[in-house]
């Protein structure tokens, strides 16, 4: 197997090189293909890889054409080789854009304060008041709207804005998968005039 090869595929999905040469030699050298199954064999490992420590990373800027809306994104890996890899920076950089044109309030569901819960989930509720419907309709009605809330409001919930069959969630754990470490957002800000 030419080397050369093997280290453009370590380039593009930041994998050990090992991995890159026996995925390249299953797929008879084929690129595009040994990356379709880094990926696909790396999301089923990616919820492993969730729970070790991501020291590193970078801090993206995203600026709207407008130059009114602007981003800045802390996205983490485990080492700084990582973070150099140009298909992480191409995920920071279209989450930041994400961020942009989706204004989440939160990163996840956990950061979503209990007060704001109950209010929602009240709101929710009066609506259905008085219409005649059993608690237990009218509690998965409520539930409904709950899961809509969180597409709405949370970044990791919503789906993403250059392919919507997938969630920022499932865009991060695919490219774990293609990367082989682990991935996390960090923080965000959002600004806006």
């Amino acid at each position: 197997m030419d080397t050369s090869i093997i280290t453009k595929l370590r380039q593009m999905t930041g994998c050990g090189m090992m991995d890159c040469k026996n995925v390249l030699e299953e797929v008879d050298g084929d690129l595009e293909k040994a990356v379709e199954v880094l990926r696909k064999k790396g999301i089923a490992k990616a919820t492993k890889r969730g729970e070790r420590e991501t020291r590193e990373g970078l801090v993206v800027s995203y600026i709207h054409s407008n130059n009114r809306i602007g981003v800045l994104l802390e996205l983490l890996s485990e080492t700084d080789f990582v973070a150099m890899n140009s298909g992480f920076r191409e995920l920071a950089n279209d989450i930041a854009m994400h961020i942009a044109a989706m204004n989440p309030v939160y990163l996840s569901e956990t950061d979503v304060p209990e007060d704001v819960l109950n209010k929602e989930r009240e709101i929710y509720a009066e609506e259905f008041e008085g219409a005649g419907k059993s608690q237990e309709v009218v509690d998965k009605i409520v539930e409904g709207k709950m899961v809509k809330f969180y597409e709405e409001n949370c970044l990791l919930n919503q789906r993403f804005i250059k392919d919507e069959d997938v969630t920022i969630d499932e865009l991060v754990k695919g490219k774990v998968g293609v990367i082989g470490e682990n991935i996390q957002i960090g923080r965000f800000s959002r600004f806006e005039i």
